[in-house]
């Protein structure tokens, strides 16, 4: 028998850059999921099939031995390691374990691909031990993980990726959860541009420093924004979430953080029929995302596909990590 564990990535709809100042982020679990299956080894070695993106290898002292791809490929394997070792070290067991990968999350890309791998590999290392976690120890765990790949991240992605739902985050106030009764679609449109979520800040820091006051009040629009986004998302309020979107994306251009490609897409979807349209994420490459009535979604799909960019429906979840037993043989491949 092996586990299966799966957790959800993330998309934020308000509040990127402005929350490293002041916040709110408004931060949304969706339905393409991360899958990490797990099984015991006699050995003390983290084994990590990533097959599907090209890679394969193990750890052992965490050092990286490579068995398919290139040895620096390590580098993407490591967070892997950590939240598997801290997980198996939190639980007091002395063992190694073979970790296989598949994600329907596209990496590096905003949508939380990293934070979604460290969660399911928490929950299916805790539920190969029958340690019965909560969701506040996977959480934290999860987090160790992130930390390589981020350095110092908020704690936001691997949150909503173990709970599920919509999350606000603001540096003072912390993380709060809100209820939100229905679900709403939107569509992503990937650039397949990957980026640095560090240098964008780091860009963004740098003309705050040439530019103080006129970035503050830039700052401070963008943080009332997502108070009010969150606001109208909660009330289901989607022409305003529409304006809002629209809004948020002319001060994200005005910091420098869109490309040619993302206002490519963004003034895409508007023009066939999306309420609102801007990049998700720190910006640079990745993702948009676009909010539009039912009638008109397909539209919207279809004219991201024609600037040869990939586009996805996606649905808020409440669905978290969840992880289950399942036959040796039975994994996805």
């Amino acid at each position: 028998m092996q586990v299966e564990a799966t957790a959800p990535g993330k998309m934020i709809l308000f509040g990127e850059h402005s929350v490293v100042y002041r916040g709110p982020a408004v931060v949304l679990a969706i339905d393409r999921r991360a899958r990490v299956y797990a099984s015991r080894r006699d050995d003390r070695k983290v084994y990590v099939d990533a097959d599907n993106l090209g890679f394969s290898g193990y750890f052992e002292d965490d050092v990286y031995h490579s068995v398919r791809g290139k040895a620096w490929r390590g580098r993407n394997l490591a967070a892997l390691n950590v939240a598997a070792k801290k997980t198996m070290d939190h639980l007091g067991v002395e063992s190694g374990v073979n970790l296989k990968v598949r994600s329907m999350i596209p990496i590096a890309v905003g949508l939380g691909s990293s934070a979604a791998i460290c969660v399911a590999t928490v929950g299916a290392v805790e539920r190969l031990f029958d340690a019965g976690l909560s969701k506040e120890e996977i959480s934290r765990l999860a987090f160790e993980g992130e930390t390589i790949i981020h350095g110092k991240p908020s704690g936001v992605d691997n949150t909503v990726s173990t709970f599920g739902g919509v999350l606000s985050y603001e540096r003072d106030a912390g993380i709060k959860h809100h209820k939100l009764d229905s679900s709403m679609p939107f569509i992503i449109g990937n650039t397949r541009k990957k980026r640095s979520t560090r240098k964008m800040v780091e860009s963004v820091a740098a003309l705050k420093e040439r530019n103080p006051a006129l970035m503050d009040s830039i700052i401070d629009s963008m943080g009332g924004i997502a108070g009010e986004g969150l606001d109208a998302l909660l009330a289901k309020d989607i022409r305003r979430i529409g304006d809002l979107m629209n809004m948020n994306h002319g001060l994200l251009s005005a910091i420098g953080v869109s490309t040619m490609k993302l206002e490519s897409l963004v003034h895409t979807a508007r023009q066939n029929g999306a309420l609102g349209a801007k990049l998700t994420g720190a910006g640079g490459g990745g993702c948009m995302i676009a909010v539009a009535e039912e009638e008109r979604m397909r539209a919207v799909e279809k004219a991201i596909r024609r600037r040869k960019s990939d586009s996805y429906r996606v649905q808020l979840t409440d669905r978290g990590v969840e992880s289950r037993w399942i036959e040796e043989g039975n994994a996805d491949s």
